[in-house]
């Protein structure tokens, strides 16, 4: 154990002849004990180092410990938790870091109808309990040389999966139709039972957007005004969406922020990103196996 501590102690630029002398070694031991067999223990923490480099680089550098963890156990390695910590932090492997995100609701400043607040992010009873019950929207952008890019969204709240998007350099109703749109083909749907839930918005209250909905027989629910919590599952997509790619890159042109967020979330976030909420599964793999 003393000469590990060594090995260690010199890996980060401490002298060999220090190193002994505090810990009553000599150096000739230490080097003998350097040219041993690796023990067996040493060359399966190796190997494992070896994976969790590799499975952090496939998630592009952004998973931490729950998701590193919860890949190798469907490796089927049998490790622990500690372990891969220790593991970790010696291959200096780290997941992002959190960054306070700010977040910026739409001005619901207008005199235009507001729909009944009936999905409750703090009322469990509320929470859809199938994929397509409840959809949440949102609007984002993302800072480019040329200008912003907005980013309307359909996420659904059982799956976790977003369901349509569209991307433009306006921020109007008809984003956010043609995201409805893609949500509505891509998931096979004609209307039905579903709702969708929004801030308050005058893109979501604007009677171009009430009507078709209602054409659509879908379902309005808004938040209470400023209140972010009530749209949490959009707020979180976006705040993962721009820890995990907006705030890495910069933008030239639009063009290029909308190809990088198509990718993003058509071959990351839908179908190779492990999701906690939904038993650290994609959320496509999820809504198959629903279906299944």
């Amino acid at each position: 154990m003393k000469f590990q501590m060594v090995e260690q102690m010199v890996g980060e630029s401490v002298s060999v002849v220090v190193c002994c002398i505090a810990l009553g070694l000599s150096r000739s031991g230490f080097y003998a004990w350097l040219k041993r067999p690796e023990s067996e223990r040493k060359k399966e923490n190796l190997e494992l180092i070896l994976q969790i480099k590799q499975i952090h680089a496939d998630s592009r550098e952004t998973y931490g410990l729950p998701r590193i963890y919860e890949k190798l156990k469907a490796l089927g390695k049998s490790v622990g938790k500690n372990r891969v910590s220790r593991l970790m932090k010696k291959a200096a492997v780290s997941g992002l870091s959190k960054r306070r995100f700010k977040i910026k609701t739409t001005d619901s400043s207008h005199d235009l109808p507001i729909a009944d607040r009936i999905f409750k992010s703090e009322e469990p009873s509320t929470h859809p309990t199938r994929p397509n019950e409840t959809w949440v929207s949102d609007i984002s952008y993302i800072s480019t040389d040329e200008g912003f890019l907005f980013l309307g969204t359909y996420l659904d709240v059982f799956t976790r999966k977003v369901v349509g998007f569209e991307t433009s350099d306006h921020m109007r109703t008809e984003l956010l139709l043609s995201a409805l749109e893609m949500a509505l083909g891509r998931q096979n749907l004609m209307a039905g039972e579903l709702m969708t839930h929004s801030d308050r918005g005058s893109q979501y209250a604007s009677e171009c957007y009430r009507t078709k909905l209602k054409e659509l027989k879908i379902k309005v629910s808004m938040s209470r005004r400023g209140n972010c919590y009530d749209n949490a599952w959009a707020e979180s997509f976006f705040a993962t969406l721009k820890k995990e790619l907006i705030y890495r890159t910069h933008y030239k042109t639009r063009a290029e922020a909308k190809k990088a967020i198509f990718e993003y979330i058509e071959v990351w976030y839908n179908r190779a990103r492990l999701h906690s909420s939904i038993g650290f599964m994609t959320p496509v793999q999820f809504e198959e196996s629903l279906a299944a």
